[in-house]
């Protein structure tokens, strides 16, 4: 993939990190969206179906703008997944085909994957698919700005802070020193 140089991060590095992308966005968490997979130029995400997403109440079909979020949520994990380290690209051109409509009581599963990667742009395309059936229900094309924003740093403090926090206390004595 042109300039792609993410053998640096490890397949758990890259899921941990896809969680937290997909985390720290309020309108993901609001939705319930989860990762997944997390792979090299690749990212799968999942919008569990809820009254939250309807578009047409008499229906239950599911809301376009929820289709949009998941989509381009998903593009820009694959593209966090694809570059060396850690850097934000803003989307810089999101086209979505409706295919039809997502029907009540499915879950709605995107794949995507990077499909260039430039010095200044990463190209990606996406998939959305009902869950059970499988049916196509949306595909997207869509582009990210490299913009040189690198954010290694707060991932490793993320990281430091979760990994003490899953650390065992520290033994104390009946005085409430470390034994």
């Amino acid at each position: 993939m042109g300039n792609n140089k993410n053998s640096q991060k490890t397949p758990e590095e890259r899921f941990w990190a896809s969680q937290q992308f997909v985390g720290v966005l309020p309108h993901c968490r609001k939705l319930g969206i989860t990762v997944e997979a997390a792979e090299p130029d690749f990212a799968s995400l999942r919008l569990p179906y809820s009254d939250a997403i309807v578009g047409n109440p008499d229906t239950g079909v599911v809301h376009g703008g929820c289709l949009t979020t998941l989509m381009d949520t998903c593009c820009g994990g694959a593209v966090f997944n694809a570059l060396p380290g850690y850097e934000l690209c803003p989307t810089l051109d999101l086209r979505v085909d409706y295919m039809r409509s997502a029907q009540a009581g499915h879950d709605l599963l995107a794949e995507a994957r990077v499909t260039r990667v430039t010095d200044n742009v990463v190209f990606v395309d996406c998939e959305v698919k009902q869950s059970g059936d499988g049916l196509l229900v949306a595909k997207a094309t869509a582009s990210f700005m490299r913009i040189d924003v690198h954010i290694d740093h707060l991932v490793a403090q993320a990281r430091e802070t979760l990994a003490s926090a899953q650390s065992p206390a520290p033994k104390l004595d009946q005085q409430g020193g470390k034994a």
